[in-house]
């Protein structure tokens, strides 16, 4: 269930950055394997971003999978826009899609070597 309080709060969220990843834990220290991976993904390209750790709000927690109408966490928004959870991300990164979808929207990153 997404209550208004909780829809308005994840959507100044998304607006708030170019790049938004809702993870378990932060940046520094992820708390689960999968947003462990899309951080690691994200720093390896060189791509600024803000985490918003779900555990520090259950309503969040629950809220961001009604939102994006996608039932695992970590979720990868850029420009406002969902992207995808870890496995999505991995795929995207290996084949170069990511850092071109970056690039595309204007956000630096550097192509995978």
């Amino acid at each position: 269930m997404l209550d208004d309080a909780t829809k308005e709060r994840i959507e100044q969220d998304i607006a708030s950055e170019d790049v938004v990843l809702y993870m378990k834990g932060s940046p520094v220290f992820p708390q689960c394997g999968f947003s462990a991976a899309v951080v690691g993904v994200l720093t390896h390209l060189g791509v600024p971003f803000r985490g918003i750790n779900v555990l520090d709000d259950m309503s969040v927690r629950e809220g961001i999978k009604a939102f994006s109408d996608w039932p695992t966490i970590p979720q990868l928004y850029v420009k406002g826009e969902f992207v995808g959870g870890c496995d999505i991300i991995r795929e995207m990164y290996e084949t170069g899609e990511l850092a071109e979808m970056f690039q595309t929207r204007g956000i630096d990153a550097k192509p995978e070597v």
